[in-house]
C-alpha cells in the first residue's frame, strides 16, 4: 500500500482490512459447520449455478467527502497548531503517517511530483498540492485553493 492510499485511507474513513482473529491456542477462528437438510432443488445446498445469484442493486454513488471539513476537525480534536493547509508535513502529522524525507520522496515519486530538489520548499509545496488534486479525483470535496 502506497502512502498516498494511506492518506486517502484516513481522511476518506476507510479502514484496512481486519485481520483473522486467533483463538488462545494460536489456530485462527474458523466459522461453525452449518449442516442443511433440504433437497437437492434447495437453494442452501444446490450448486451456484442451479440457483443464480440476482443480480445486485445499482449502488448509490457516493457523496464526495468534505476533505477541508474532515482535517479541520481532525486538527480541532488534537488541538496543536497545524498548518496542514499549506505544509505536506504537517498534514501528514495530523494523520499520523510519516513525513520523513524519505517518506515525502516515495509520495512524489508514487505522485509524479518533480518539482524542485528533495526536501525543498519548492517539492513540498507542490507535493502538497498533488496530494489535494488527487484527493479530488478519488471523491474528495477540495477547495481550488488547497489544489492549485
Amino acid at each position: 500500500m502506497g502512502l498516498f492510499s494511506k492518506i486517502s485511507d484516513r481522511i476518506f474513513g476507510r479502514k484496512p482490512a481486519a485481520k483473522p482473529t486467533a483463538t488462545p491456542g494460536g489456530a485462527v477462528a474458523r466459522p461453525a459447520a452449518v449442516i442443511f437438510t433440504g433437497s437437492k432443488n434447495d437453494p442452501k445446498v444446490s450448486p451456484p449455478s442451479r440457483n443464480p445469484a440476482p443480480a445486485p442493486a445499482a449502488a448509490a454513488p457516493a457523496e464526495p467527502v468534505d476533505v477541508e471539513a474532515v482535517l479541520t476537525d481532525m486538527a480541532a480534536k488534537k488541538g496543536g497548531p497545524s498548518d496542514w493547509r499549506h505544509s505536506i508535513v504537517d498534514l501528514l502529522k495530523l494523520l499520523d503517517l510519516d513525513s520523513s524525507l524519505e517518506a515525502r520522496k516515495e509520495l512524489a515519486t508514487e505522485l509524479g511530483v518533480n518539482a524542485g530538489a528533495a526536501g525543498s520548499a519548492e517539492q513540498n509545496i507542490a507535493l502538497h498540492r498533488a496530494v489535494m488534486r488527487k484527493l479530488a479525483e478519488n471523491g474528495g470535496k477540495v477547495p481550488d485553493a488547497l489544489k492549485d
